[in-house]
């Protein structure tokens, strides 16, 4: 006997329990994002490697160490899994010039790859559902995208997730605030730990966000990139801050989060949990205005926001009970089994769900599939039924007596047996 073959490390299965857990927050999220104007993207998962490390950095952990590529033997390109997706909605966004009619609101939904550690809410596929909002340049869109995302924790009925807030300023800015850090860190060169040491010379912002509990009387008395921020884009932070405040969200202002992608500017931002582990950050984004000329486009403004689909799920609590077929409909007998089709269909073009059994088996073993269904009602038809034209319907969550029905009627039947009010006989 060959052994199994089983799934790739880190890449999961999602069964039919859970796949409905999943759909049915999918179907809110969609919901959520339309009342906002948010319109579908879909990019490919396959993108040129080269998209990625322009876009988010040579030094950066996912190109240097998480991304999946591969040369194509076919014609030799050099390929990557896609690791996130607003470099795509970005490139598909130049190549398409879709913002030649004005500014857009962009949303997807999809899984996205890293070769990462594979640990509780950090998986090698994961899947996120994301808004990217191009050509808004003023602060209200970055304050907008914030109070959807408190909207969605509201709708979910999720408590205690914290917004933190940090500017990065503009590319100058942080080129001058670099020179600075760097020469801090290099004072402290033997207080720091090994990637610490590597990113000094190559992503120094990123030592700030190092979660190493010795690393953080050193990071503590760094300096704050607050600090180094000109009028221009003070003023950009605050008024996203008094939009916030009016709405009457509560947000902290962390001056050490700087994300972990290099084209992110100005606003930055984290939705973080306690509930969750080490993993506790749900939702993350900012403010990336100069994406579009490291791509290859025109210099446009945009931001977006990115979450986690397998950490929200993690946190919702799931009171929904499982997705069941009105109607399972039982059949013994060639005759039967030959109708139960044209009847099955004809039910369902009267708008109910219906599972056929299929598979032949004794009445008493189709009967507990149609209990085990979840199904209402099981109709159940016969040689002697087919003859006559007609189905049995059986009520299966309450003690009342069998009927005939004729096939023309049976539609109706059934629906006066959910959802009508007359007495029935018991």
């Amino acid at each position: 006997m060959k052994e199994p073959i089983r799934a790739v490390r880190g890449m999961n299965d999602i069964l039919p329990d859970e796949a409905e857990r999943w759909e049915r927050l999918e179907e809110l999220l969609r919901a959520w994002l339309r009342s906002y104007g948010y319109r579908n993207v879909r990019t490919p998962i396959l993108e040129h490697t080269a998209l990625f490390r322009r876009a988010i950095g040579e030094a950066t952990d996912i190109v240097e160490k998480e991304m999946y590529t591969f040369i194509d033997e076919l014609n030799g390109e050099n390929l990557a899994l896609r690791p996130e997706a607003t470099a795509s909605v970005v490139r598909a966004s130049i190549e398409h010039s879709l913002l030649y009619g004005g500014p857009q609101r962009l949303c997807y939904m999809g899984a996205m790859y890293r070769h990462e550690r594979p640990q509780k809410g950090r998986y090698r596929q994961f899947h996120q559902v994301g808004a990217e909002a191009l050509g808004f340049a003023g602060p209200d869109i970055d304050a907008e995208m914030l109070l959807m995302c408190a909207r969605l924790w509201d709708d979910l009925g999720l408590t205690g997730i914290r917004l933190q807030l940090n500017c990065l300023g503009s590319d100058a800015e942080r080129v001058a605030y670099r020179a600075s850090l760097v020469k801090y860190l290099a004072a402290h060169e033997a207080d720091l730990d090994e990637d610490s040491r590597r990113r000094l010379h190559t992503n120094p912002l990123r030592v700030l966000d190092s979660k190493n509990p010795a690393m953080q009387p050193v990071i503590a008395a760094a300096p704050r990139l607050l600090d180094a921020l000109g009028e221009e884009s003070l003023k950009h932070f605050e008024s996203v801050q008094a939009i916030l405040k009016d709405a009457g969200r509560p947000f902290e202002i962390n001056p050490r989060l700087v994300r972990g992608l290099d084209y992110y500017n100005l606003t930055v931002y984290e939705w973080v949990t306690d509930r969750l582990g080490a993993q506790g950050t749900v939702c993350a984004g900012g403010r990336y205005d100069g994406l579009f000329e490291q791509i290859g486009g025109k210099p446009t403004p945009a931001c977006g926001w990115a979450i986690g689909i397998e950490r929200l799920l993690a946190l919702v609590a799931d009171t929904q009970e499982q997705v069941c077929p009105d109607v399972y409909l039982v059949n013994q007998g060639e005759r039967a089994a030959r109708l139960a089709f044209t009847v099955a269909e004809s039910l369902r073009e009267a708008g109910f769900g219906v599972v056929q059994h299929c598979g032949g088996g004794s009445f008493k073993s189709q009967m507990k599939r149609a209990d085990a269904s979840g199904a209402a009602i099981a109709v159940i038809i016969g040689d002697d039924e087919a003859a006559a034209g007609e189905a049995s319907v059986k009520l299966l969550r309450e003690e009342r007596a069998q009927q005939r029905a004729p096939l023309a009627q049976l539609a109706d039947t059934i629906a006066n047996l959910l959802f009508g009010t007359e007495e029935h006989d018991t």
